[in-house]
């Protein structure tokens, strides 16, 4: 076995691990390791802060399924990885952040740029490592992939103090990983599955609420041929668009604080709920208490700690997505049984209330450009093919209502922890991982702001990342709580003048464009999609448009305001 220090055998463990990106910044606690990857052939992408480094390395995982890799010093350069760490957690996305530490004789000294960022880290990961040894290096490797991408994926730090690093060891990567207190089970229990299929079969009103491990597991196509083989309609959670096609004919849309009219009402009615890879969350129950109340629930999760944690189940399966759904599809057979006529009334219910209340683009008769219109006008251009990114906020809303997505992982956001910010980061490690695709990142003109330093990263690599600013001069999510709630006081949230951002644009080297009125929005949209570099957009949106339906904080998910009517057209209109 051949013998090399601590930083080339992380990277070998990388290179075991079909690593081929890695996000970071550098610093003295890591410099041996930018040292070996300078000479590695592995590509290393300089991000201009850490944590949106930990958020690229999100992006990437979300579109491609494989992990995420990030490198770290120590002290402030791992604490700003706290925030992408929690929301990577938070969304079960596989990512795994490396940071360098001080060597281990100076450990609890209070040395320079020396936290214990294992406790620090502890809440916000699946689970964490401080590496005492060059000798175990490698299988504490090993077991950290194995952690992050097995079960619920999560996010995992692995701390190297710096002497670990510098240390020498012969390299032997281990085979398998056996670990005795962690054991994911993927298998569902054949009678739990024969009890799912006959209240299936049985359900006159069901409906399937599926979420992120729809699409983490590769859920996607068996859940459609189960909906099909059934005839049921399909709701999904913010993480879990694009699981189901979003112009699918039983796609209900989004459910929750601001789901689709016909999907929140479709669950209140429902007599059978089949959550698939969900954990209901309180922005998709609304009160819990008043949540479904007709309904029978079927909750399959890989995470035992999710059944019954929030709401009882009466028929739990713990085990992996896809394979529960495979298992529910073969006891099923070829032909299922269902009540046919009962299930064509039920699609005659959902179908009525679209029509009563469907999601549309507002007219308000001001001449002012309307943000669900630029959505649209960015489906349009895009022929609905481009892999979306969001910041947080009415923008993140508008983007999951109005930019139907057909396919798994073509849409990414920040769902459980919401973070402001997550979107150009992540839109650029997408773009990383899938240089072929149009990526664009439908931002608000306060989120886009919190991680701007990344377009100096953007153009450093390259990179034709699209950046469309909904830009209503607002903190638009939290001045619309003031507005309907808080009697017009706009509080902190006003962000006027806002930056040029054509010229802030410029001065990172890369095109900007802005369209003032309803009239310059495909020019504009046309003229950034043709660029063949990064380009940001600044439409100068209504700042009055809210996000309509929205179930008020404490209510049930069919008490929702609904978007007025539009105002009659003025006369010799």
């Amino acid at each position: 076995m051949e013998r090399m220090n601590g930083a080339r055998i992380l990277i070998e463990c990388w290179r075991k691990e079909g690593v081929e990106v890695i996000f970071g910044y550098p610093g003295a606690a890591t410099v041996d390791i930018h040292h070996a990857l300078a000479e590695s052939g592995l590509r290393f992408v300089l991000t201009r802060h850490e944590q949106a480094a930990v958020h690229a390395a999100e992006g990437y995982a979300r579109s491609t399924g494989r992990p995420g890799v990030v490198l770290v010093t120590s002290g402030p350069g791992a604490t700003n990885t706290i925030t992408g760490l929690a929301g990577a957690n938070m969304d079960s996305v596989p990512v795994l952040v490396f940071s360098g530490q001080v060597a281990r004789m100076l450990i609890g000294n209070d040395a320079f740029q020396e936290v214990d960022i294992v406790g620090i880290s502890r809440p916000v990961t699946k689970h964490n490592y401080l590496v005492m040894s060059t000798e175990e290096l490698a299988s504490t490797v090993k077991e950290a992939f194995y952690v992050a991408t097995s079960g619920r994926p999560g996010a995992v730090l692995v701390d190297l103090p710096k002497d670990v690093i510098g240390g020498m060891a012969a390299f032997e990567y281990p085979k398998t990983i056996n670990m005795r207190a962690y054991q994911p089970h993927l298998i569902p229990h054949p009678r739990q599955v024969a009890k799912a299929a006959e209240l299936l079969r049985a359900a006159e009103r069901p409906v399937v609420y599926a979420g992120g491990g729809v699409i983490s597991s590769g859920a996607s196509d068996v859940l459609l041929k189960l909906a099909e083989v059934l005839d049921i309609p399909v709701t999904t959670t913010l993480m879990g668009l694009g699981g189901f096609p979003g112009t699918h004919r039983l796609f209900l849309g989004m459910l929750g604080m601001h789901g689709t009219y016909r999907a929140n009402m479709a669950v209140q009615d429902a007599d059978l709920i089949l959550a698939v890879g969900a954990r209901f969350d309180d922005r998709v129950t609304g009160a819990l208490g008043s949540f479904a109340p007709k309904a029978t629930f079927i909750h399959i999760d890989v995470d035992t700690t999710s059944i019954h944690k929030i709401l009882d189940a009466d028929v739990p399966l713990v085990a992996d997505a896809r394979q529960a759904l495979l298992a529910i599809l073969d006891v099923l057979g070829a032909v299922p049984g269902y009540p046919k006529e009962a299930r064509s009334l039920w699609h005659g219910m959902i179908a009525a209330w679209e029509k009563e209340h469907p999601l549309r683009v507002p007219n308000p008769g001001n001449g002012l450009i309307q943000p669900q219109a630029v959505v649209e006008a960015l489906y349009k251009g895009t022929s609905g093919k481009a892999v979306i990114v969001t910041e947080v906020g009415q923008h993140q809303m508008w983007a999951a209502q109005f930019y139907p997505c057909q396919r798994p992982r073509q849409f990414i956001s920040s769902g459980g922890l919401g973070v402001m910010g997550f979107g150009l980061p992540a839109a650029l490690g997408a773009q990383v991982a899938r240089p072929e695709a149009t990526v664009i990142d439908i931002a608000g003109d306060g989120s886009i702001l919190m991680n701007i330093q990344e377009l100096a990263t953007v153009a450093q690599e390259r990179l034709p990342v699209k950046v469309a600013i909904l830009n209503n001069r607002a903190l638009g999510m939290v001045r619309q709580w003031q507005e309907l709630f808080y009697g017009g006081n706009y509080a902190q949230t006003i962000l006027d003048p806002s930056p040029d951002f054509v010229k802030l644009a410029d001065a990172f080297g890369i095109r900007g464009l802005v369209a003032e009125k309803p009239s310059e929005v495909d020019a504009v949209i046309a003229e950034a999609l043709a660029h063949p570099g990064p380009a940001i957009m600044d439409f100068r949106v209504d700042p009055s448009a809210l996000v309509y339906p929205m179930v008020p904080a404490g209510k049930a998910i069919d008490e929702m305001l609904l978007q007025p009517a539009d105002p009659p057209p003025a006369p010799g209109k």
